[in-house]
């Protein structure tokens, strides 16, 4: 019969948990199943060089039978002689705070703590911290009572293939071992003792419901429960993970150039050229790419909501994490809510000589000849007699100009809604004059009243080197001209 050892140790082989000589960080909670584990790693069985060492976090929602938990942890990795670091966190309030209930709460600290860890970890072994491991004890029944309530509470392929084996740094070795081969395991160790949480027994809770009323009635029915649920998830999970990867391509394929880093865009009519189910994989996998807390946080109808919005000109739409989804011309925009692009602050102009603008850029000012009036939208000549030094602003409500080439004026705002750029982008674009008239509208149009002609005898060169939140659209446009 293969032992536990065995097959934990297929399982690390199969998913390429461990590598020689990387931190393992076990979250130990002094149950069976993370008991086993440490046990496991601690003996070398799932590899003899790896750096093992224990996290207990202390939730404080027991009393003294936290304390006692905490306690019994510290005396095994005593008597082991592994590593331990523990941690006190009141959940309760923290899970107040966040709104989350206990469970989620405690998940999230449990997981923060520990990427801590792994980093501190990391850093004494001198490796990369992506490197470092974070080891829990889940076993084939966790991932099967997380497959039957995402099940209850409707979810779509990835969510029913449940927990994974690795997840970013977290591996779960025990994943595909059933929880009472575990204990069988445990007792032939003589390890015969390990911490019960009594609230494990609280049916009133879904997944100890699930464990002792839900699980025992299926299994009645299905005695071979476990061995046909893992392979329904490992289907899942291979063919999600193949949608997923699909997902991601398309995801950096079909994203736009934005105005700012902590933003994502899409391009609509490109993705609405996919499924509607392949719409919602691509918005997922872009939000996880720039936005990975906010985006675990989503649910099916979210997804629906923006895959369905992309064919809404008007669409908005507030996400949890405090994100918004805005449909913005040819784009689909998620980005925090709130945010609020720099506008560009009034400043001086010397002829010759630089405005800096930030975030938004720089504009060069130089003595050119009048013959040479080459340029693009990011680069003007133009003739401002005898001035030594303009301004340089943001657009002014009602404030026009006549674009070169017009005999009448027109409005900044309508000559930069011809060229699509969004309202919360306007104020990044400088618009540079000569005391109160309109010389350039960078990166958009100059104004005929100040081209060079046969009469001019001097000329001045504008540049607009564009920035990082300067309006995407106008510096390719710029780069195309």
């Amino acid at each position: 019969m293969t032992s536990l050892a065995d097959i934990a140790r297929a399982t690390a082989s199969e998913h390429e948990m461990f590598s020689p000589g990387v931190p393992v960080v076990v979250l130990v909670s002094g149950g069976a199943d993370s008991m086993a584990l440490l046990r496991l790693l601690a003996g070398g069985h799932l590899g003899e060089e790896l750096r093992v060492s224990v996290l207990h976090v202390n939730h404080l929602l027991r009393g003294a039978e936290s304390d006692a938990d905490e306690a019994f942890v510290v005396e095994k990795c005593e008597a082991l002689r592994v590593p331990c670091h523990t941690a006190q966190v009141d959940v309760a309030t923290y899970a107040v705070q966040a709104g989350l209930n206990l469970e989620d709460a405690g998940r999230q600290v449990r997981y923060r703590l520990a990427a801590e860890e792994a980093d501190v970890r990391a850093v004494e072994a001198g490796v990369d911290p992506h490197l470092a491991r974070i080891a829990v004890g889940h076993t084939l029944d966790d991932r099967i009572e997380t497959f039957l309530m995402r099940l209850l509470s409707g979810a779509g392929a990835g969510g029913l293939a449940s927990m994974r084996h690795v997840r970013g740094r977290i591996v779960r070795p025990l994943l595909d071992v059933p929880r009472a081969e575990v204990r069988a395991w445990l007792s032939e160790q003589g390890e015969a003792t390990w911490r019960e949480d009594a609230t494990n027994l609280d049916v009133s809770r879904s997944r100890a419901r699930i464990r002792h009323e839900l699980l025992p009635a299926l299994l009645e029915i299905e005695p071979a429960l476990h061995v046909t649920l893992a392979r329904t998830m490992r289907v899942l999970a291979d063919e999600d993970a193949l949608l997923s990867n699909m997902a991601a391509v398309l995801a950096r394929d079909f994203a736009v150039q934005v105005a700012g880093e902590d933003e994502v865009a899409l391009d609509r009519a490109r993705m609405l050229t996919l499924s509607s189910a392949m719409r919602r994989r691509t918005v997922r996998a872009a939000l996880e790419e720039r936005f990975a807390e906010a985006a675990s946080r989503l649910e099916s109808e979210h997804l629906d909501a923006i895959s369905a919005g992309l064919a809404e000109d008007g669409f908005a739409r507030d996400l949890p994490g405090g994100l918004r989804a805005f449909v913005e011309y040819d784009k689909m925009i998620i980005s925090h809510r709130g945010e609020r692009l720099p506008a560009v602050a009034p400043c001086l102009l010397p002829i010759p000589g630089v405005a800096e603008l930030g975030s938004i850029g720089r504009i060069v000012a130089e003595v050119a000849d009048p013959g040479d009036t080459a340029g693009d939208a990011l680069s003007v000549v133009v003739d401002v007699g005898e001035a030594t030094a303009l301004t340089v602003g943001p657009s002014s409500p009602g404030e026009r100009m006549r674009p070169l080439g017009m005999s009448g004026t027109k409005k900044l705002a309508d000559l930069l809604g011809d060229e699509k750029i969004p309202l919360r982008q306007r104020p990044c674009v400088p618009v540079v004059k000569e005391g109160e008239r309109v010389v350039w509208l960078a990166g958009v149009r100059m104004s005929d009243d100040y081209k060079v002609t046969p009469r001019t005898r001097a000329a001045v060169r504008l540049t607009l080197q564009a920035g990082e939140v300067f309006p995407c659209r106008l510096e390719q446009d710029g780069q195309e001209s």
